[in-house]
Protein backbone atom coordinates (compact mmCIF):
# COMPACT_ATOMS: atom_id res chain seq x y z
CA UNK A 1 0.00 0.00 0.00
CA UNK A 2 2.90 2.34 1.06
CA UNK A 3 4.45 2.19 -2.56
CA UNK A 4 2.04 3.77 -4.35
CA UNK A 5 1.92 7.41 -4.88
CA UNK A 6 -1.80 7.89 -5.80
CA UNK A 7 -4.71 8.42 -3.49
CA UNK A 8 -7.35 6.46 -5.43
CA UNK A 9 -4.65 3.53 -5.90
CA UNK A 10 -4.25 3.29 -2.25
CA UNK A 11 -7.99 2.89 -2.00
CA UNK A 12 -7.94 0.09 -4.38
CA UNK A 13 -5.00 -1.38 -2.51
CA UNK A 14 -7.31 -0.99 0.88
CA UNK A 15 -10.08 -3.13 -0.46
CA UNK A 16 -7.56 -5.65 -1.92
CA UNK A 17 -5.52 -6.19 0.85
CA UNK A 18 -8.64 -6.68 3.30
CA UNK A 19 -11.15 -8.50 1.28
CA UNK A 20 -8.65 -11.84 1.36
CA UNK A 21 -7.15 -11.20 4.34
CA UNK A 22 -10.94 -11.58 5.73
CA UNK A 23 -12.30 -13.77 3.51
CA UNK A 24 -14.64 -12.35 1.78
CA UNK A 25 -15.39 -11.86 -1.80
CA UNK A 26 -16.66 -8.11 -1.94
CA UNK A 27 -15.69 -5.04 0.35
CA UNK A 28 -17.12 -1.53 -0.09
CA UNK A 29 -15.56 1.93 0.32
CA UNK A 30 -17.50 4.76 0.72
CA UNK A 31 -16.02 8.52 0.47
CA UNK A 32 -17.88 11.26 2.40
CA UNK A 33 -17.07 15.08 1.10
CA UNK A 34 -16.40 17.55 4.43
CA UNK A 35 -19.71 18.33 5.31
CA UNK A 36 -20.41 14.70 6.16
CA UNK A 37 -22.20 13.97 2.48
CA UNK A 38 -21.51 10.52 0.44
CA UNK A 39 -19.83 11.27 -2.85
CA UNK A 40 -18.35 8.13 -4.30
CA UNK A 41 -17.90 4.61 -3.54
CA UNK A 42 -15.43 1.80 -4.42
CA UNK A 43 -16.48 -2.16 -4.32
CA UNK A 44 -13.73 -4.64 -5.12
CA UNK A 45 -15.04 -7.64 -5.92
CA UNK A 46 -12.76 -10.97 -5.58
CA UNK A 47 -13.92 -14.22 -7.35
CA UNK A 48 -11.82 -17.74 -6.92
CA UNK A 49 -12.40 -20.58 -9.43
CA UNK A 50 -10.21 -23.80 -9.88
CA UNK A 51 -8.21 -23.26 -13.17
CA UNK A 52 -8.55 -26.08 -15.85
CA UNK A 53 -4.90 -26.31 -16.13
CA UNK A 54 -4.75 -26.92 -12.40
CA UNK A 55 -4.48 -24.22 -9.62
CA UNK A 56 -6.99 -21.51 -9.31
CA UNK A 57 -7.71 -18.70 -10.97
CA UNK A 58 -8.37 -15.24 -9.50
CA UNK A 59 -10.94 -12.44 -11.17
CA UNK A 60 -10.87 -9.12 -9.58
CA UNK A 61 -13.38 -6.49 -10.43
CA UNK A 62 -13.07 -2.91 -8.85
CA UNK A 63 -16.08 -0.29 -9.36
CA UNK A 64 -16.64 3.57 -8.82
CA UNK A 65 -19.58 5.58 -9.14
CA UNK A 66 -20.63 8.99 -8.50
CA UNK A 67 -22.90 8.22 -5.22
CA UNK A 68 -26.60 8.86 -4.52
CA UNK A 69 -28.78 8.82 -1.59
CA UNK A 70 -30.77 6.53 -3.72
CA UNK A 71 -28.14 3.99 -4.48
CA UNK A 72 -27.88 3.07 -0.46
CA UNK A 73 -29.56 0.19 0.88
CA UNK A 74 -31.41 1.25 4.11
CA UNK A 75 -29.62 -1.58 5.80
CA UNK A 76 -26.43 0.17 4.32
CA UNK A 77 -27.67 3.70 5.43
CA UNK A 78 -28.79 2.74 9.15
CA UNK A 79 -24.96 1.52 10.05
CA UNK A 80 -23.37 4.37 8.78
CA UNK A 81 -26.09 6.31 11.41
CA UNK A 82 -24.62 3.81 14.29
CA UNK A 83 -21.13 4.43 13.28
CA UNK A 84 -21.71 8.06 13.15
CA UNK A 85 -23.09 8.16 16.67
CA UNK A 86 -20.95 5.57 18.03
CA UNK A 87 -17.93 6.96 16.43
CA UNK A 88 -16.52 3.54 16.13
CA UNK A 89 -17.25 0.27 14.21
CA UNK A 90 -20.66 -1.55 13.90
CA UNK A 91 -21.96 -4.68 13.35
CA UNK A 92 -25.67 -5.91 12.33
CA UNK A 93 -26.57 -8.82 11.90
CA UNK A 94 -29.47 -9.18 9.04
CA UNK A 95 -32.24 -11.00 7.89
CA UNK A 96 -30.56 -13.51 6.04
CA UNK A 97 -28.10 -14.41 8.88
CA UNK A 98 -25.37 -12.25 7.05
CA UNK A 99 -23.23 -9.65 9.25
CA UNK A 100 -23.20 -6.47 8.10
CA UNK A 101 -19.54 -4.99 9.36
CA UNK A 102 -18.94 -1.20 8.84
CA UNK A 103 -15.74 0.38 10.17
CA UNK A 104 -15.30 4.39 9.97
CA UNK A 105 -12.45 5.88 8.46
CA UNK A 106 -11.04 8.86 9.69
CA UNK A 107 -9.61 12.35 7.70
CA UNK A 108 -8.11 14.10 10.92
CA UNK A 109 -10.92 13.50 14.02
CA UNK A 110 -13.60 13.56 11.45
CA UNK A 111 -14.93 10.45 9.59
CA UNK A 112 -14.32 10.89 6.10
CA UNK A 113 -15.63 7.40 4.76
CA UNK A 114 -16.69 3.55 5.53
CA UNK A 115 -15.49 0.67 5.18
CA UNK A 116 -18.00 -2.24 4.72
CA UNK A 117 -18.14 -5.81 4.20
CA UNK A 118 -20.55 -8.68 4.74
CA UNK A 119 -19.77 -12.42 5.74
CA UNK A 120 -21.81 -14.92 7.65
CA UNK A 121 -20.21 -14.41 11.12
CA UNK A 122 -18.79 -11.66 13.17
CA UNK A 123 -15.08 -10.58 13.01
CA UNK A 124 -13.19 -12.06 16.22
CA UNK A 125 -10.91 -10.20 17.98
CA UNK A 126 -7.27 -10.35 16.17
CA UNK A 127 -9.45 -9.61 13.03
CA UNK A 128 -10.79 -6.46 13.98
CA UNK A 129 -7.06 -5.33 15.43
CA UNK A 130 -5.73 -6.45 12.05
CA UNK A 131 -8.55 -4.21 10.04
CA UNK A 132 -8.20 -1.48 12.31
CA UNK A 133 -3.90 -1.79 12.13
CA UNK A 134 -4.62 -1.47 8.54
CA UNK A 135 -7.30 1.25 8.52
CA UNK A 136 -4.57 3.13 11.21
CA UNK A 137 -1.42 2.97 8.32
CA UNK A 138 -4.28 3.50 5.37
CA UNK A 139 -5.38 6.98 7.21
CA UNK A 140 -2.18 8.30 7.90
CA UNK A 141 -0.63 7.57 4.57
CA UNK A 142 -3.79 8.79 2.52
CA UNK A 143 -3.39 12.05 4.58
CA UNK A 144 0.19 12.17 3.46
CA UNK A 145 -0.50 11.82 -0.26
CA UNK A 146 -3.64 14.15 0.14
CA UNK A 147 -0.97 16.65 1.31
CA UNK A 148 1.42 16.22 -1.64
CA UNK A 149 -1.86 17.03 -4.10
CA UNK A 150 -2.75 19.98 -2.76
CA UNK A 151 -1.31 23.67 -3.55
CA UNK A 152 1.05 24.69 -0.87
CA UNK A 153 -0.11 28.13 -0.76
CA UNK A 154 -3.34 28.28 -1.08
CA UNK A 155 -4.36 24.36 0.17
CA UNK A 156 -6.70 23.79 -3.07
CA UNK A 157 -5.73 20.73 -4.60
CA UNK A 158 -2.74 20.92 -7.40
CA UNK A 159 -2.44 20.65 -11.17
CA UNK A 160 -1.06 17.10 -10.74
CA UNK A 161 -3.99 16.25 -8.57
CA UNK A 162 -6.49 17.94 -11.52
CA UNK A 163 -4.70 16.08 -14.12
CA UNK A 164 -5.81 12.40 -12.16
CA UNK A 165 -8.65 13.30 -11.05
CA UNK A 166 -9.76 14.49 -14.85
CA UNK A 167 -8.98 10.97 -16.30
CA UNK A 168 -11.54 9.64 -13.36
CA UNK A 169 -13.80 11.29 -14.13
CA UNK A 170 -13.87 11.12 -17.77
CA UNK A 171 -13.84 6.99 -17.00
CA UNK A 172 -17.31 7.81 -15.07
CA UNK A 173 -18.53 9.76 -17.62
CA UNK A 174 -17.71 7.21 -20.46
CA UNK A 175 -18.93 4.42 -18.38
CA UNK A 176 -21.99 6.10 -17.46
CA UNK A 177 -22.81 6.68 -21.33
CA UNK A 178 -21.90 2.96 -22.21
CA UNK A 179 -24.70 1.35 -19.43
CA UNK A 180 -28.29 1.16 -20.13
CA UNK A 181 -30.54 3.12 -17.95
CA UNK A 182 -32.75 1.23 -15.34
CA UNK A 183 -35.82 2.71 -13.85
CA UNK A 184 -33.61 3.47 -10.75
CA UNK A 185 -31.26 5.55 -12.92
CA UNK A 186 -34.08 7.39 -14.22
CA UNK A 187 -34.87 7.85 -10.76
CA UNK A 188 -31.61 9.14 -10.56
CA UNK A 189 -31.68 12.09 -13.21
CA UNK A 190 -34.82 13.18 -12.22
CA UNK A 191 -33.25 13.84 -8.32
CA UNK A 192 -29.89 15.21 -9.14
CA UNK A 193 -28.18 16.88 -12.05
CA UNK A 194 -25.78 14.49 -14.32
CA UNK A 195 -24.06 17.45 -16.31
CA UNK A 196 -20.83 18.48 -15.11
CA UNK A 197 -18.77 21.68 -15.74
CA UNK A 198 -15.71 22.46 -15.77
CA UNK A 199 -14.83 26.45 -15.53
CA UNK A 200 -11.62 28.58 -15.51
CA UNK A 201 -11.27 31.33 -13.47
CA UNK A 202 -8.35 34.14 -13.68
CA UNK A 203 -7.71 37.31 -11.08
CA UNK A 204 -7.84 40.51 -12.67
CA UNK A 205 -5.14 42.78 -13.01
CA UNK A 206 -3.40 40.65 -10.45
CA UNK A 207 0.13 41.82 -11.93
CA UNK A 208 -0.77 45.18 -11.37
CA UNK A 209 -1.26 44.36 -7.48
CA UNK A 210 1.89 42.86 -7.37
CA UNK A 211 3.60 45.59 -9.11
CA UNK A 212 2.38 48.00 -6.89
CA UNK A 213 1.74 46.09 -3.24
CA UNK A 214 4.21 43.30 -3.88
CA UNK A 215 4.53 39.90 -3.81
CA UNK A 216 3.68 38.66 -0.28
CA UNK A 217 0.40 40.74 -0.38
CA UNK A 218 -0.12 38.87 -3.72
CA UNK A 219 0.51 35.44 -2.28
CA UNK A 220 -1.94 37.04 0.72
CA UNK A 221 -4.98 38.19 -1.94
CA UNK A 222 -4.33 34.37 -3.47
CA UNK A 223 -5.02 32.80 0.06
CA UNK A 224 -7.84 34.71 0.67
CA UNK A 225 -9.75 34.00 -3.14
CA UNK A 226 -8.84 30.44 -2.37
CA UNK A 227 -11.00 30.27 0.95
CA UNK A 228 -13.50 32.31 -0.89
CA UNK A 229 -13.60 30.43 -3.59
CA UNK A 230 -14.22 27.36 -1.36
CA UNK A 231 -17.26 28.85 0.62
CA UNK A 232 -18.83 30.14 -2.55
CA UNK A 233 -19.00 26.52 -3.95
CA UNK A 234 -20.30 23.37 -2.61
CA UNK A 235 -18.61 21.07 -1.00
CA UNK A 236 -18.77 18.30 -3.46
CA UNK A 237 -17.60 20.67 -6.26
CA UNK A 238 -13.83 20.20 -7.16
CA UNK A 239 -11.85 23.33 -6.86
CA UNK A 240 -7.90 23.25 -7.92
CA UNK A 241 -5.11 26.38 -8.10
CA UNK A 242 -4.59 26.12 -12.12
CA UNK A 243 -0.75 28.11 -11.53
CA UNK A 244 -0.34 31.64 -10.96
CA UNK A 245 -3.56 33.73 -10.15
CA UNK A 246 -5.74 30.61 -11.96
CA UNK A 247 -8.18 28.67 -10.46
CA UNK A 248 -10.36 25.61 -12.00
CA UNK A 249 -13.37 24.15 -10.77
CA UNK A 250 -15.60 21.15 -11.67
CA UNK A 251 -19.29 21.84 -10.45
CA UNK A 252 -22.27 19.35 -11.15
CA UNK A 253 -25.38 21.26 -12.74
CA UNK A 254 -28.81 20.70 -14.37
CA UNK A 255 -27.84 22.91 -17.03
CA UNK A 256 -26.32 26.08 -18.29
CA UNK A 257 -28.11 28.45 -16.19
CA UNK A 258 -27.69 26.67 -13.21
CA UNK A 259 -23.76 26.22 -14.05
CA UNK A 260 -24.13 30.09 -14.42
CA UNK A 261 -25.80 30.71 -11.44
CA UNK A 262 -23.01 28.77 -9.60
CA UNK A 263 -20.05 30.55 -11.23
CA UNK A 264 -21.52 34.09 -10.80
CA UNK A 265 -22.06 33.56 -6.99
CA UNK A 266 -18.27 32.77 -6.48
CA UNK A 267 -18.04 35.67 -8.85
CA UNK A 268 -20.21 38.16 -6.80
CA UNK A 269 -18.80 36.78 -3.56
CA UNK A 270 -14.94 37.91 -4.37
CA UNK A 271 -16.36 41.15 -6.20
CA UNK A 272 -18.19 42.34 -2.57
CA UNK A 273 -14.82 41.13 -0.39
CA UNK A 274 -12.90 43.78 1.08
CA UNK A 275 -8.98 42.97 0.96
CA UNK A 276 -6.85 44.33 3.15
CA UNK A 277 -4.39 46.81 1.28
CA UNK A 278 -5.43 46.05 -1.79
CA UNK A 279 -9.17 46.84 -1.99
CA UNK A 280 -11.68 45.49 -4.30
CA UNK A 281 -10.71 42.66 -6.21
CA UNK A 282 -12.71 41.09 -9.22
CA UNK A 283 -12.02 37.42 -11.01
CA UNK A 284 -13.41 36.34 -14.68
CA UNK A 285 -14.22 33.14 -16.19
CA UNK A 286 -15.30 30.95 -18.99
CA UNK A 287 -17.21 27.36 -18.76
CA UNK A 288 -17.45 24.59 -20.54
CA UNK A 289 -19.49 21.17 -20.56
CA UNK A 290 -17.67 18.57 -19.63
CA UNK A 291 -18.38 16.28 -22.41
CA UNK A 292 -16.77 12.87 -22.02
CA UNK A 293 -16.71 12.59 -26.47
CA UNK A 294 -13.51 14.85 -26.03
CA UNK A 295 -10.56 14.80 -24.25
CA UNK A 296 -10.61 16.90 -21.21
CA UNK A 297 -7.84 19.01 -21.89
CA UNK A 298 -9.87 20.60 -25.04
CA UNK A 299 -12.55 21.28 -22.23
CA UNK A 300 -10.19 23.26 -20.48
CA UNK A 301 -8.67 24.60 -23.40
CA UNK A 302 -12.98 25.63 -24.68
CA UNK A 303 -13.31 27.14 -20.95
CA UNK A 304 -9.87 29.62 -21.34
CA UNK A 305 -11.23 30.50 -24.46
CA UNK A 306 -15.08 31.47 -22.45
CA UNK A 307 -12.44 32.93 -20.10
CA UNK A 308 -10.37 34.99 -23.03
CA UNK A 309 -13.49 36.73 -24.42
CA UNK A 310 -14.83 37.50 -20.07
CA UNK A 311 -11.47 39.21 -20.22
CA UNK A 312 -12.18 41.36 -23.81
CA UNK A 313 -15.59 42.16 -22.75
CA UNK A 314 -14.73 44.39 -19.97
CA UNK A 315 -14.06 41.72 -17.01
CA UNK A 316 -15.48 40.52 -13.52
CA UNK A 317 -17.66 38.53 -15.55
CA UNK A 318 -18.60 34.95 -16.12
CA UNK A 319 -19.15 33.44 -19.91
CA UNK A 320 -20.11 30.03 -21.41
CA UNK A 321 -18.47 28.69 -24.44
CA UNK A 322 -20.96 26.54 -25.60
CA UNK A 323 -23.27 29.92 -25.52
CA UNK A 324 -20.47 32.29 -27.25
CA UNK A 325 -20.09 29.16 -29.79
CA UNK A 326 -23.72 29.23 -30.98
CA UNK A 327 -23.95 33.05 -30.97
CA UNK A 328 -21.21 33.16 -33.39
CA UNK A 329 -18.91 35.23 -30.93
CA UNK A 330 -16.37 33.17 -31.08
CA UNK A 331 -14.90 29.76 -33.36
CA UNK A 332 -15.18 26.29 -32.18
CA UNK A 333 -12.01 25.26 -30.42
CA UNK A 334 -10.57 22.62 -32.96
CA UNK A 335 -10.14 19.31 -31.09
CA UNK A 336 -6.32 18.14 -29.70
CA UNK A 337 -4.80 21.95 -30.49
CA UNK A 338 -3.88 22.51 -26.84
CA UNK A 339 -1.20 20.44 -24.81
CA UNK A 340 -1.29 20.96 -21.24
CA UNK A 341 -0.13 17.55 -19.19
Amino acid sequence: MTAIRDTYLVEQSLLRTLGPMLGVAETWLYRLDSAGNLVRTLRHSRHVESAPEGGQRVEEQLEEEMAHPMDIPPEVEAIFDSVRILNKACTEKLDDNQHLICHPIYGGRAICGFFLLRRERELSGPEVATVQGVLEVFNNFYGLLDTSQRDRLTGLFNRYSLELNLDRLWNLLHARRQVPRGDNELRREQAAPQVYWLGVMDVDYFKTINDTHGHMIGDEVLIIIGRLLESAFRSSDLLYRYGGEEFIAIIAASDAEAAMQTFERARRKIEAFKFPRVGRITISGGFSRADPSVLPQEVINRADRALYESKNLGRNRFCEYEKLVAAGTIKAVNAGSVDLF
